[in-house]
């Protein structure tokens, strides 16, 4: 037998096996879906989508202040990724009064001159930290990690209360510097 016969032996070999097993999927037979899982429903969901966009949307209630943040930090452990005064440790500095150094990726970026958005901060410290167990701050401890850190890059007054209201209003250094890739979103 030539090369090229067995070849197209093959091929159409192959197609009335991937014919058969369609044809089984259809019916329940060989190759069908394992009926893993089931349709997932609206409250199963909301309690992991919890996104804060920029305007505020979906802060939660509650309040916090740089003093009780300051004694979170510690208390929480962030100092131990963060360092002390959040000025960096085994993880960046959050506090930094440095402007942006180096250039490109490599460039040591800290959130007063680097992220866009105040409401950003909340997002992340709560979906993200602590780092061994995150989700586990209250909203309180959130606003008042998020207002130590703030307050620490000079950006509120040490005296302030963040809340769902006051927190979007923080104007960041670096906000207008940024391209909003969809803006009708925010």
């Amino acid at each position: 037998m030539s090369t090229s016969k067995a070849l197209s032996l093959t091929a159409l070999l192959a197609l009335a096996v991937a014919g058969a097993a369609v044809a089984a999927d259809e019916k329940g037979g060989l190759g069908a879906r394992p009926g893993l899982g089931a349709p997932i429903q609206e409250a199963d969901i909301k309690p992991w989508d919890i996104t804060i966009l920029p305007d505020g949307t979906n802060l939660p209630p509650g309040s916090g202040t740089a003093a009780i943040g300051a004694k979170l930090f510690i208390d929480k452990g962030c100092n131990q990724c963060h360092g002390d005064g959040a000025k960096g440790g085994k993880n960046g500095a959050l506090i930094s009064d440095e402007k942006l150094a180096g250039q490109g990726i490599e460039a040591n970026k800290t959130i007063k001159d680097f992220w866009a958005y105040s409401t950003t901060l909340y997002d992340y410290i709560r979906r993200a930290m602590p780092w061994t167990t995150p989700r586990t701050l209250s909203n309180e401890e959130v606003y008042s990690i998020v207002a130590y850190i703030l307050a620490g890059n000079k950006l509120i007054d040490e005296n302030a209360v963040m809340d769902a209201k006051s927190l979007p209003q923080v104007k960041m250094p670096n906000r207008d510097n940024f391209i909003v890739k969809f803006p009708d979103r925010i």
